[in-house]
Order: structure tokens, then C-alpha cells, then sequence
């Protein structure tokens, strides 16, 4: 991906892109995760095969003022600018009432950005607190409250999908609180659609570290706002998970990349899923032919290690 041209005119260069910082370091950063979108767009086939400029689909990207929404905005503003990107973005926040909300931020942000938005604001807080007693989460009520209100506004606005910011940790916790909490292999797919099934839900950030995206955050200088509500709460599941998966990556550098990618590359022979794999009817095959759901796979990396290494100690 080609860096920004030295002798753009800086009226050229999205706003929010002006102020990025132009170390090499950040540079490096910056197409990175511009990057792993790209491929997170392609692979998953999130643009539809014939948009173009004169037939751009509508994406609502949705925005907390986390550090993860604000990186999915500018990542998605700079595929745009650069022509990789053939959709039209409305940026949306839903104020939820919280106490202390500070609702003026990301207003403002819009607007000295130039970047087309909605405030959507509706009381969810208090029927989040009414409903779900002190000492329980609110995390689950609030999200399907939240995401019900926004397929309202994707499909007022005439939009087909709706753009969220999670990231590769973000997909790894919910895998492992499936797994750990709730007896099933399932996790944030990176393309989905609702029910009802006239919106996508899309989430391009699926290939992305969570620390590069508060290393771009931070150096954006973006206007971050805690969340108060669920943030709030200790003891989360989630927030165990996520401890388990800073100190795996902490012992073994590169541990989570190496866990995102298992999610891609499943063998249904070789779990316990009948519903995924006929094992009833698996039989052994007449000839040299190994059937399907056999051993015939290229051993891992560690097994090859292993066996190295026990031989070498011989």
C-alpha cells in the first residue's frame, strides 16, 4: 500500500488524517492495520462484488469513543480516501443516558473532522439498572438493547450493514468464554447477518492486536470516554479471560496469533461435532485411499519439535 504522496496538498488528506503522526514507526503501524482490514474486507467478502464509486452500499460505523471505534473509523475514512474502499460511511453514536456521560465529545469530534454522523440518544441505562439486579452484569441486556436500536437507524438511513470495532482479542475472548462458560466452539464471526436478515454486521478490525490499536489511538491523540457501566463492574468474565490471554501472550510472544488463525482453519473430523462430520458412517476404505477425517495431515510444528528433540536426547 502506497504511503501518502509527499506533495498531496494537505486539503486532499481527510482531516482526521492530518495530525498522524509521521514517525516511521507509526507509519509502519498505521498500514499495518490498513492492511489487515483490507484483508479482513477480502476475505470474508464484507463489500459486495460490484460496488463501485457510482454504486457505493451504505456502512453505519458505530462509535463509542472507545479506542477501538475510533482506529475502525480512521482505518475505514483512509481505505476510503485512497479509492480502496467504495462504500459511503455514516458515523453513529448512541448515547445511552449514562450518568457523567460527557455527550459533547464526540459531537464535536464529528464536526471538526467533517465526517457525516448521527447521535441517536435513548434511555438504555435505566432499564439496564431496573432490570439487572446490582451485583449481576449488565453486559448482555445492554448489548442486545444497543444493537436493536442501531439495526433501527442502519435501516432508516437505507444502510446494509452495520460496522463494528472489535478486534482479534476481542473474537479470542469470546471464543474462550464459549468454551469455558457456555459448552460450545463459537466466537465473534468477522461477517454475520441479523435475523431478521436485511443487515450485515460487520467487523473489520478481526485481524487486528489489540495493542496496535491502542498504539494508533494513543497517537491520534483520540478524545477516549470510559465506560462507565459495564467498565464499571468487577469480577467479569470476560475481564478473566482476558488476564488468561495477556499472560499466555506474555509467556509465549505470538501465542494469540497463532490461536486467531486456529479459528480459520477448523478440521470438523478431527472435534466431536456429529452434526458437522458423519462419523457414523465413516468406514475404512477398500485400496490405498485414506478416507476423509483420517491421519493423513502434516504434523504441527511442535510435534516436529518435540520429536527433534527427544531424538537428539538419544
Amino acid at each position: 500500500m502506497n504511503d501518502i504522496a509527499a506533495d498531496s496538498l494537505e486539503s486532499e488528506v481527510p482531516a482526521l488524517l492530518r495530525n498522524a503522526p509521521s514517525s516511521v514507526e507509526f507509519k509502519k503501524l498505521r498500514k499495518r492495520l490498513l492492511r489487515q482490514a483490507r484483508e479482513a474486507i477480502g476475505d470474508f467478502g464484507m463489500l459486495a462484488e460490484g460496488a463501485s464509486d457510482e454504486n457505493r452500499p451504505k456502512w453505519l460505523v458505530c462509535l463509542s469513543g472507545g479506542k477501538d471505534s475510533y482506529t475502525l473509523l480512521a482505518v475505514l475514512i483512509e481505505l476510503q480516501w485512497r479509492g480502496l474502499l467504495p462504500v459511503e460511511l455514516i458515523a453513529c453514536n448512541l448515547d445511552q443516558a449514562q450518568p457523567g456521560f460527557p455527550t459533547h465529545i464526540l459531537p464535536q469530534f464529528f464536526e471538526e473532522n467533517g465526517i457525516r454522523h448521527i447521535i441517536v440518544r435513548q434511555d438504555t441505562y435505566s432499564i439496564v439498572t431496573e432490570k439487572i439486579p446490582a451485583h449481576r452484569t449488565y453486559c448482555s441486556l445492554c448489548s442486545r438493547l444497543r444493537r436493536g436500536i442501531l439495526y433501527r437507524v442502519a435501516r432508516e438511513q437505507g444502510c446494509e450493514a452495520i460496522v463494528l470495532g472489535h478486534h482479534r482479542e476481542d473474537i479470542l475472548e469470546t471464543f474462550f468464554m464459549n468454551l469455558f462458560h457456555g459448552g460450545r466452539l463459537a466466537s465473534m464471526p468477522p461477517k454475520l447477518i441479523n435475523d431478521e436478515g436485511d443487515l450485515l454486521v460487520l467487523r473489520p478490525l478481526a485481524y487486528s492486536a489489540e495493542s496496535d490499536i491502542a498504539r494508533f489511538a494513543t497517537g491520534m491523540r483520540f478524545p477516549i470516554i470510559p465506560c462507565n457501566l459495564c467498565g464499571s463492574q468487577d469480577g467479569l468474565q470476560r475481564d478473566e479471560v482476558k488476564r488468561l490471554l495477556q499472560t499466555w501472550e506474555k509467556e509465549t510472544p505470538g501465542r494469540l496469533g497463532i490461536m486467531a488463525r486456529a479459528l480459520g482453519n477448523s478440521r470438523p473430523s478431527h472435534l466431536l461435532d456429529r452434526s458437522l462430520y458423519d462419523f457414523v458412517n465413516l468406514r475404512p476404505a477398500d485400496g490405498e485411499d485414506v478416507p476423509d477425517g483420517g491421519e493423513a495431515e502434516d504434523p504441527c510444528g511442535a510435534s516436529l519439535a518435540m520429536t527433534a528433540k527427544l531424538f537428539a536426547a538419544e
